[in-house]
């Protein structure tokens, strides 16, 4: 005879005894491996801190964290893989930023990013710095401001594809600083570092991760973070909003979310376990290699975050004239 898990759920609150199963069911978890879909490629910066996390977390928990990654169509593809997955804890996310823009980039999604997930918590704050070729002979941001108001129109800035988080920073900045340049996207990080640093891309605002090296090494310029505090990893570097763009902070974020109905305790637990990862010297030593500040929030903040800035998001879209991707 087969049994309906939530009637019989249904039945066992009734009754009050809701609770004590749920202590029982976190008791046993996880008793196989979990799957982490990365929404990007593997190498890109929610990837190496993904697998940063899964594997500390999987010592922890004695069972590995699989990382799937599922790239394609700014993150929506891995997106739905999560959305239509069991919510039984055993399917997860790390995404992005991206996560809370694609509601408003995308005409139409194969879920609902509200009401198919929840948050567990973010895992870091990695700002993006604002990159240009030396070439260019730009060592400030003024300086590119300038040049941007002598030539309206004339300065193009590369993004990780059309709708990415690259892009929507990229965006807020144009807005606040009152500049006029095109996008230019492309598939991701790697190819847009290329392009900048050859200077035929004008400016890039980059996770830290892919262009640290070019800029200790004299290959890129950093003029800006577009955080709204200056980044750990490049202290020196002011915030666009200390240069001279109030306005235009901009925080990128990866974090960790589940199928939407995950029971609390599994959400809890997975909660509880990244913090205690974060804390180890090897993932805080990592971090500090790709410019990743730690961060986390409790899931209920995580999710009141979410819908927020899924608000500004939509804003900031319409702000920006950005073309709706049918």
């Amino acid at each position: 005879m087969k049994f309906n898990r939530r009637v019989i759920a249904s039945s066992l609150a009734a009754f009050g005894f809701l609770a004590p199963l749920a202590g029982f069911a976190q008791a046993g978890y996880p008793s196989k491996p979990i799957r982490v879909v990365v929404p990007f490629a593997a190498g890109s910066t929610t990837d190496i801190i993904a697998r940063a996390i899964a594997d500390k977390m999987g010592q922890s928990m004695g069972q590995q964290l699989v990382i799937d990654n599922r790239g394609g169509a700014s993150g929506t593809i891995g997106q739905a893989a999560v959305a239509q997955a069991a919510p039984d804890g055993y399917t997860i996310m790390i995404h992005s930023s991206s996560h809370t823009v694609s509601p408003s980039t995308f005409a139409k999604l194969p879920f609902d990013t509200m009401a198919d997930f929840a948050g567990v918590t973010p895992i870091s704050s990695t700002p993006n710095v604002l990159v240009i070729s030396p070439s260019k002979n730009i060592k400030s941001l003024p300086e590119l401001l300038a040049a941007a108001r002598a030539k309206p129109g004339s300065m193009n800035f590369a993004s990780a594809g059309q709708g990415s988080a690259t892009h929507l920073n990229a965006e807020k900045f144009k807005l606040a600083a009152r500049i006029e340049a095109t996008n230019i996207p492309f598939k991701g990080s790697a190819e847009a570092v290329t392009e900048v640093m050859s200077g035929r891309v004008d400016y890039y605002f980059s996770p830290i991760a892919p262009v640290i090296g070019q800029i200790r090494n004299g290959q890129l310029v950093p003029l800006a973070v577009g955080s709204p505090t200056r980044a750990s990893a490049l202290p020196q570097v002011p915030t666009t909003a200390e240069a001279g763009v109030p306005g235009s902070e901009f925080n990128f974020w990866i974090g960790m979310m589940a199928p939407a109905r995950t029971p609390r305790d599994v959400v809890n637990r997975l909660q509880a376990e990244v913090v205690k990862a974060l804390n180890t010297p090897e993932v805080k030593e990592r971090f500090a290699t790709l410019g990743a500040d730690a961060w986390t929030l409790a899931p209920e903040q995580f999710d009141a975050y979410i819908k927020d800035e899924i608000k500004a998001n939509a804003l900031l879209v319409k702000a920006a004239g950005l073309e709706v991707q049918k």
